[in-house]
């Protein structure tokens, strides 16, 4: 890496000596003369089945394959140094990610694939591991998301550069959530306003409404509404760059008198509003902090209003993995259905719909991935090969996270709980298409 790429990718992270350690994996990856040990050969196969023999084959720096107990395999993970192999079995939630980014893995074959059938076997290996062995192999908490580190947080992932983001996300709003498969047929452009339409109509926008809207991004659901809905919004971001964007673009669509971007924690938050919003943000709150969010929902809400929190979340309480939370989404927790409905418990609200979006995502996920490899030599002139490798890695095993079903996406729709100003039915919802027939 050029030391111009060094000085332009540390300041994205609170945290530069992360970017020196996996600087320093990719210095130890020396070509390497030796055959392997027979307990590197060990070694292998018992990572192999405390995964739960997986369909992989590795093939170690002299080209001899070992493979897994249950035959023929569908893919080949190339290990290119020793180093790298005991690395990957001390602690490989977080060397995997590492040692593919610096080249020291390499995937055959369909890397989405590879990780969704992974992720499978060791779901059902997990089970019998002795607790030593999940002990040395666990995820960490994640980073504190409090008021002062929360901008650090959101700084490292979102301030990457528009440009970049501008590269792989629709191009009608930059959404950088999951969009709304309706059909299955639809481009990633109609989805992401479906999604924006579908998000609307359960709030049942009416003109001249007031929404407030926590974590806007690039400010499209606040463009969207306004412009198609007719109220008028606040919307709340800490990303300097995504601020500069929205406020650019509602300049530019003549929406400036009906929007009024805030650089701002969500927490500061104050007024009354007929809606509450916010579509991705609860994965950064921490949910140390979801009494807090009650709080602040439960007071900023009118008594007739609606709010939605849409997020990625789980089944059930799980640690975010490692390498993710270290190397792209610091202070990031997914919440499981009973935690994200705690925020409810908590702030007395009525639940009034939940809908679970996962396949959704993995589609969303799949058109990302699929205009980022379109842009991946883009990319890497922009930042360099290993930042390019890591965030194929990130959206390859995103997409086989929502496949198998470790990942979800809710939209919950709750309101006050002596709110009686509600419709009878969803059928408004539903009565016309949300996607736009053209775009």
């Amino acid at each position: 890496m050029s030391s111009s790429t060094a000085k332009k990718l540390r300041p994205q992270s609170r945290h530069p000596d992360e970017y020196a350690h996996t600087l320093s994996l990719a210095e130890t990856g020396q070509p390497v003369d030796r055959d392997p040990h027979s307990y590197e050969r060990w070694l292998i196969t018992k990572l192999l089945r405390m995964s739960g023999s997986p369909p992989i084959a590795f093939r170690l720096w002299n080209d001899d394959v070992v493979t897994p107990d249950t035959g023929y395999p569908k893919y080949t993970v190339s290990v290119k140094d020793p180093k790298a192999l005991f690395s990957l079995v001390t602690n490989p939630n977080l060397a995997f990610g590492d040692l593919y980014s610096a080249g020291r893995l390499e995937v055959d074959n369909d890397l989405p694939a590879l990780m969704a059938d992974l992720y499978r076997s060791i779901h059902r290996a997990r089970e019998d591991w002795p607790k030593w062995l999940e002990a040395l192999w666990r995820n960490h908490p994640p980073r504190s998301t409090s008021l002062e580190d929360a901008r650090d947080n959101i700084h490292h992932h979102y301030d990457l550069g528009n440009n970049f983001y501008r590269l792989w996300l629709d191009r009608a709003e930059m959404q950088y959530t999951c969009a709304y498969y309706e059909r299955p047929d639809l481009t990633l452009e109609q989805a992401q306003l479906a999604k924006l339409e579908h998000v609307c109509r359960k709030l049942r926008l009416r003109p001249g409404q007031t929404v407030v809207e926590a974590g806007c991004g690039w400010g499209g659901l606040a463009r969207y509404m306004a412009r198609h809905h007719g109220v008028r919004v606040m919307a709340y971001n800490i990303s300097r760059e995504q601020i500069v964007y929205a406020r650019a673009e509602a300049r530019r669509q003549g929406l400036e008198d009906r929007i009024e971007y805030i650089e701002d924690d969500y927490r500061n938050i104050s007024g009354q509003f007929d809606a509450f919003v916010s579509i991705g943000m609860l994965e950064h709150v921490g949910k140390d902090h979801y009494p807090q969010l009650a709080e602040l929902i439960q007071r900023c809400l009118k008594p007739h209003g609606l709010a939605l929190l849409h997020s990625i979340g789980r089944n059930r309480p799980m640690l975010m993995n490692a390498w993710i939370e270290k190397r792209i989404f610091p202070g990031a927790y997914p919440p499981s259905i009973g935690e994200f409905l705690s925020i409810c418990e908590s702030g007395h609200f009525s639940v009034l719909d939940v809908e679970n979006l996962r396949l959704h995502y993995a589609q969303t996920l799949t058109h990302w991935l699929e205009r980022f490899e379109q842009h991946r030599v883009d990319i890497s002139a922009m930042y360099d090969e290993r930042f390019t490798r890591a965030w194929r890695l990130y959206l390859a095993g995103s997409i086989a996270a929502f496949d198998v079903g470790s990942l979800q996406l809710f939209q919950v729709l709750f309101t006050h709980a002596d709110n009686h100003q509600l419709p009878q039915s969803r059928c408004d919802i539903y009565q016309s298409p949300a996607a736009p027939e053209d775009y």
